[in-house]
């Protein structure tokens, strides 16, 4: 029994359903469909009846998920022995390319500019370069930042007066 206890407090601190935890809790909800049974014989009231209903419902899609989720457990096992045994066995791995269409974060759009970019004997990539029309004009971001643009004109006005 103390080795049941113990290997329960260390089930909790295991990911993934173990066996001790699912024993425990098939008892516990047994032990609860027993006592709805008796307090239904010793009441005769119907909410013992819904809670047996609520009760076995929910111990039956606990069972469902510990099954869902040891089957995913064993598949990534699985997938990890096979990944494992190709790796031995000198066969190469699959190369992601960064300009791939497939993906589209930003890092790798900009690591594949930068690699254009140094294609091209270029130190900024050409996205960032200046335009032709203006380099000196800077390109407005919306607007005054703060709500008020004043100018040295309308200093020179508030000096005079």
């Amino acid at each position: 029994m103390a080795s049941f206890v113990e290997d329960l407090w260390l089930s909790v601190f295991t990911p993934g359903p173990t066996p001790t935890l699912l024993i425990a809790t098939n008892v516990t909800f047994a032990a609860l469909q027993l006592l709805f049974l008796v307090l239904l014989l010793a009441t005769y009231s119907i909410h013992f009846v819904v809670l047996s209903f609520l009760s076995g419902g929910l111990w039956y899609s606990i069972n469902w998920f510990a099954h869902e989720v040891s089957a995913v457990q064993r598949a990534q096992e699985a997938e990890k022995k096979a990944q494992a045994e190709t790796e031995t066995t000198g066969s190469e791995r699959k190369k992601v390319s960064l300009d791939s269409a497939d993906s589209e974060t930003e890092t790798e759009s900009f690591s594949g500019q930068k690699a254009t970019a140094v294609a091209t004997g270029s130190a900024v990539p050409a996205r960032l370069q200046p335009t032709e029309e203006d380099p000196k004009k800077r390109i407005s971001a919306g607007g005054d930042s703060s709500g008020y643009g004043s100018t040295d004109s309308e200093w020179e006005k508030v000096e005079e007066n």
